[in-house]
């Protein structure tokens, strides 16, 4: 058997404040879910979706307990086309709310930087020469 697509659904906290960030970082929104239940987004040219549901639904979901990170689960990672553009990453990420967990720096032949969101989802920026 074989997938037709992926998609990821993450816990938020505050889908106001998750929706402002992945806006402001200049993602594109995927449709509407019922008010205060969830928000969506579509992530690199493939358009991968990543929703944002509450707590509350997103446990109803699944049938079971569901929390924002404290450690590392997964880690999104999202390509870059230079390195100036890693670094365009970094302060679009701290202007929109987010936080920096590693500094833009050289990683093996490329460059790259980590930065989690408002509720503490992890993403990487990495620009790979070639890639």
């Amino acid at each position: 058997m074989e997938a037709k697509f992926i998609w990821a659904n993450l816990a938020s906290n505050d889908l106001e404040k998750t929706t402002r960030f992945y806006t402001d970082l200049g993602f594109k929104a995927n449709g509407k879910y019922k008010e205060n239940e969830g928000t969506s987004f579509f992530f690199g040219q493939n358009k991968f979706v990543i929703n944002f549901f509450t707590k509350q639904r997103l446990a109803k979901d699944v049938n079971g307990n569901i929390t924002t990170p404290t450690d590392n689960e997964v880690i999104f990672s999202l390509s870059a086309s230079s390195k100036q553009e890693v670094n365009e990453w970094a302060e679009k990420v701290k202007s929109a709310g987010g936080t920096i967990f590693a500094e833009p720096q050289n990683y093996e032949e490329g460059y790259t930087l980590g930065f989690a969101d408002p509720d503490g989802h992890k993403f990487n920026v990495l620009y790979w020469p070639g890639m």
